[in-house]
């Protein structure tokens, strides 16, 4: 009935209408099932597409703002441009000379044309005696002064009773590795027992464990690395996020690059250059892995709000490392010396994991850290284990395969020859050293100069000027045997104090007064003069930093910083 009425109807429209009616109709009873399956397949991954890149948009404006978003946007397209501009055919030639013409004059400096160059290996080997007279010449290379305390960081400790014992332990150990624990079970003993000593400085709770590394950045990659596997494997995260200060050690960024990391950067702006924890809370999202804190942080010497942080993370179940690699032995006496304190360790519910060196303020033998986690279980997330290996199980509890077993042993006995008392002692000379500096750059004349950036509590002390170039400043303090490191975003120097800086302070304090002076005269000529500020010929502090500061893609830099480890492997 239905059919004879529809033909009925089409039998009383014009001839032509009816016949593409009935053409329409019969292409739609001949399309095939795979022209409709390839059409759902289109309209699913458009939706997919979308929703994938809506929902970043929605946590990116949730995170940033609009302002926030649209400046970020804007930073990163004149960046993009300013790369294209430096490609341009005359404008790269100019820079590439630029740049080859730094490295060389950096090469000149770096690698001596004076001295005897070994380029492939002896043919019969020299006499022994003759190797030791080459490495007393090479210990003797013209170098920066850290014996006299003339180097910020570097070497913390350089009494030569404590390098002796190290070096005794060394000759001991020579030969050791911890891969072959049956071979060598007094490394195996040493280890664990640094391992339990730091955790328990740290007030690591019942549970608690740690390994050793190579350095810090060895550390900070073993807990990225943790972190990550966590969540994949207790929350299927597959595109893991990090929100990070962006005074945080730069070893998280490597991390990121190694790991897959997406960094979210947050600001830690004047007068505190805390991290602002209210910019973390609004950063986080479904692919937060892991939120950072540092004590103290190594540009600016800031203990980050870590009590926020542990808060923080404790109310989204989310992992927080907190980095201790520069304040290592410091950071957890500073109360039992006399010092004002913040809590930052395992004392806080919030905090997982811990980054520690003992080659700092340890005092141990350059090539040892410390990672350490709430519980056994996050530790296991570091591990590399591969059951079906022809060469056997094979098993590593971090990064690394073979260590040397020697630095262990200087670790164990230095931690075990210093003792309690050793570092509280060490951390009322240095942080005393510290204030006292910090006292002297907030007081007449340097105070109408210098400022102190943030309130520094531990061992790091950093200012940048008011109206001179700060980096005209550090390259004079270079020229008078000071070697002090240069920062930037903002432009600041800051000084790592060390045992050896802790018996000469009040040089630094002089020099510091004397080539601020220096500075000024030089500015009060030049304007006089009509030359206006800041115009002499920069220095390498100042040619490297101030430009780099100015330039909105940092292609340049990297090709300066890449050509100096390049120069680095120039036999």
């Amino acid at each position: 009935m239905t059919s004879q009425a529809h033909i009925g109807a089409l039998s009383r429209l014009p001839l032509n209408l009816r016949g593409g009616i009935e053409s329409v109709a019969r292409a739609r009873h001949n399309v095939s099932w795979p022209l409709l399956n390839l059409d759902l397949l289109r309209n699913v991954l458009l939706f997919l597409f979308v929703w994938r890149w809506g929902r970043r948009a929605f946590w990116q404006l949730r995170g940033r703002g609009v302002i926030g978003s649209v400046v970020e946007l804007y930073v990163n397209i004149r960046r993009i441009l300013y790369g294209y501009f430096l490609r341009a055919p005359g404008v790269r030639n100019k820079v590439q000379q630029q740049v080859q013409e730094s490295l060389v004059k950096l090469s000149d400096k770096l690698v001596p044309k004076d001295q005897i160059r070994y380029l492939s290996l002896p043919k019969d080997g020299l006499p022994i005696d003759a190797v030791r007279a080459e490495l007393e010449n090479l210990a003797n290379m013209d170098h920066t002064r850290w014996e006299d305390g003339y180097v910020s960081g570097a070497v913390y400790h350089g009494e030569d009773e404590l390098m002796q014992l190290q070096t005794e332990a060394f000759g001991k150990f020579t030969v050791a590795n911890p891969i072959h624990p049956d071979v060598f079970p007094g490394v195996r003993k040493m280890e664990a027992e640094v391992v339990s000593m730091v955790l328990s400085i740290f007030h690591a709770p019942p549970g608690a464990a740690g390994a050793s590394t190579s350095g810090g950045t060895d550390s900070i990659l073993s807990a990225c690395l943790a972190a990550r596997q966590h969540a994949y494997n207790e929350r299927g995260i597959t595109e893991p996020e990090m929100i990070l200060p962006d005074t945080g050690h730069t070893a998280f960024r490597k991390a990121a690059q190694y790991f897959g990391y997406k960094i979210h950067l947050v600001a830690c702006p004047a007068p505190e250059y805390q991290v602002d924890v209210k910019a973390v809370s609004r950063l986080i999202n479904p692919n937060t892995v892991m939120l950072v804190g540092s004590a103290p942080n190594f540009p600016h010497g800031i203990i980050d709000d870590i009590v926020a942080l542990s808060k923080l993370a404790q109310r989204k179940k989310l992992w927080l490392h907190v980095d201790c690699c520069l304040g290592s032995f410091l950071v957890p006496f500073l109360e039992r010396a006399g010092f004002e304190s913040q809590l930052f360790d395992f004392r806080l519910k919030g905090v997982s994991s811990i980054s520690c060196d003992t080659h700092k303020y340890g005092f141990a033998p350059k090539g040892n850290s410390t990672v350490l986690y709430r519980t056994a279980e996050l530790r296991k997330y570091q591990y590399y284990v591969c059951p079906d290996w022809s060469g056997g199980v094979y098993a590593s509890p971090g990064i690394a395969g073979s260590r040397p077993g020697a630095l262990i042993a200087g670790c164990w006995a230095s931690l075990m020859t210093i003792g309690e008392a050793g570092y509280i002692d060490a951390c009322t000379k240095i942080v005393g050293a510290t204030k006292k500096i910090t006292e002297a750059i907030q007081s007449s004349p340097l105070s109408g100069e210098l400022e102190i950036m943030g309130r520094p509590l531990v061992s790091v002390v950093a200012f940048t000027s008011r109206n001179l170039n700060i980096y005209d400043i550090a390259d004079a303090m270079g020229a008078k045997g000071w070697h002090l490191n240069s920062l930037q975003d903002p432009p600041a120097i800051h000084v790592a104090v060390t045992l050896p800086i802790s018996k000469v302070w009040e040089n630094l304090v002089t020099d510091l007064e004397a080539v601020v002076e220096e500075e000024r005269e030089k500015e009060r000529v030049r304007l006089v003069e009509g030359k206006g500020a800041h115009g002499k010929a920069m220095g390498d502090s100042s040619a490297l930093y101030g430009v780099a500061g100015s330039l909105p893609n940092k292609g340049v830099v990297v090709d300066l910083a890449s050509g100096f480890l390049d120069i680095l492997y120039k036999a």
